[in-house]
């Protein structure tokens, strides 16, 4: 019974101990470099949700681009 709650305390430590560690990693990423989005609604027809879809599409926000000024003529600049 020992050795069980041993085992338990382990098990939740390591969670923890992750858990602390992945969520400011994910936050730092989706915050600097890129996050994901879903696009819906005509406004950004025929690139995005081409003919009469009803089903939104999901896109990649790079954050990097914006931060070294590297826009180009044709990128979609999204503001969030």
């Amino acid at each position: 019974m020992a050795q069980a709650q041993g085992f338990g305390r382990r098990y939740i430590k390591a969670f923890f101990k992750g858990f602390f560690v992945a969520v400011p990693v994910t936050v730092t990423f989706l915050d600097r470099v890129a996050c994901v989005a879903r696009v819906e609604g005509a406004s950004m027809q025929p690139s995005l949700n081409p003919g009469e879809r009803q089903v939104s599409d999901v896109v990649l926000l790079n954050h990097w681009s914006i931060r070294n000024y590297e826009v180009q003529r044709g990128d979609i600049v999204s503001l969030v």
